[in-house]
């Protein structure tokens, strides 16, 4: 951090601690819902989703060679190939927005093209089908598939504007040489390094799976009921395949690299969940801004009211599947279907937690473009869709 950084957070923390009226109501019971929040986000996500996600990033980083990246994902890849991969990539992940980060900067950092990554990106979280199921059971069959569709088409459209946007800095970033892992005498089979892989992400599938609502079914309850089990079995396989298939110089690497995406990202992720707790509070509990009066902004289907909802959906941090039991309420609060589907499509994709991480990956000119893109696209398929469902 440069001297002009440090000194811009020192002068903060003292105007804060200096005029923030910390002894008024509101203020303490903001300030008590910021720690809540970090608490439920330490207590459920940290060890079950981002540890795996953060594995998974430093495998990407040391194993998979950039230029395997750049043959799927790169400048020069199939563009339809590499949109298909990324746009659906939600489907087997149950990551939240924060979880899909570590994921993210592992292709990005190996050479993956910006509109692909971003693409990922946006679909990891959006496409969770657990989530898509239960938003149809519900909240209605219509808002279930107008996610669907609308989240795979802005996983597409969202990628393709930021690699157009952002192509000049694009092409001076893939000019950058192709690094090819050394082999130290252990190569693997590409089934060994597809099974290892597969073990990493079914660790992160089953460990985030949370348990499923009414709507959820009884083979989403089962799996669930089933997950430890299933998970220590398969961190029992991946230690097998740590002993005899890697080399010691290659597992110290592996660490090394998760270490560093950790610190990276790690903290800057703690930092906004305390201050999207202080500001927005856990989902059913107030905090600076009262969900009530959010509720009683985004009724009806005008601009100005999908426009709340995305904002205050881009804001908030949604834990997987959270967003539908809130939407049940804000819903039966008066809010229109046309911001509930803004909210849904903006809500469990980014958040601010997720901004501070994401800035520390591509910059902030890169995440507010991005975010700007986000935003624009649910408001106004929040207003369309709401025109057509009157």
């Amino acid at each position: 951090m440069k001297d002009g950084q440090k000194f811009f957070l020192l002068v903060a923390a003292f105007l804060l601690a200096y005029f923030v009226p910390w002894d008024h109501v509101a203020i303490r019971r903001s300030g008590l819902e910021a720690f809540l929040m970090l608490q439920d986000y330490a207590r459920n996500h940290v060890l079950t989703c981002l540890v795996p996600a953060f594995f998974i990033a430093g495998a990407i980083n040391v194993f998979v060679s950039q230029a395997s990246i750049l043959k799927y994902f790169g400048a020069e890849a199939n563009r339809l190939l590499s949109y298909s991969v990324a746009s659906v990539s939600g489907t087997i992940l149950s990551a939240c927005s924060c979880t899909v980060l570590p994921l993210f900067a592992g292709i990005y950092m190996r050479g993956a093209g910006l509109g692909p990554a971003t693409a990922f990106l946006f679909s990891g979280p959006a496409i969770n089908i657990l989530a898509i199921t239960l938003t149809a059971k519900v909240l209605g069959l219509k808002l279930g598939l107008a996610r669907a569709v609308s989240a795979v088409a802005f996983s597409v459209i969202t990628g393709f504007f930021m690699s157009i946007i952002f192509r000049q800095e694009e092409e001076e970033r893939m000019k950058g040489p192709v690094f090819l892992p050394e082999s130290d005498g252990m190569p693997r089979t590409l089934l060994q390094e597809g099974l290892y892989f597969g073990v990493l992400v079914l660790i992160l599938i089953l460990a985030s799976l949370a348990k499923p609502a009414d709507g959820g079914g009884h083979v989403w309850l089962a799996l669930y009921a089933w997950k430890w089990p299933l998970v220590i079995i398969l961190g029992f396989l991946l230690l097998l395949m740590l002993k005899f298939w890697f080399s010691r110089e290659e597992l110290e690497l592996w660490i090394k690299s998760t270490w560093g995406f950790m610190v990276q990202i790690f903290p800057l992720l703690l930092a906004g969940v305390l201050v999207a707790g202080f500001f927005l509070g856990r989902p059913g509990y107030g905090a600076l801004i009262p969900q009530e009066v959010v509720a009683s902004l985004v009724g009806g289907n005008s601009l100005g009211a999908n426009f709340l909802a995305a904002i205050v959906g881009a804001l908030m941090y949604f834990a997987t599947l959270t967003e539908v039991p809130i939407l049940q309420g804000l819903l039966g609060a008066g809010m229109g279907q046309g911001p509930a589907l803004a909210l849904l499509l903006a809500g469990p994709s980014i958040s601010l937690p997720s901004m501070i991480g994401l800035s520390a990956i591509i910059g902030w000119k890169k995440t507010l473009t991005y975010v700007a893109i986000v935003v624009f696209l649910a408001t106004i398929t929040g207003f369309l869709y709401g025109f057509l469902a009157t």
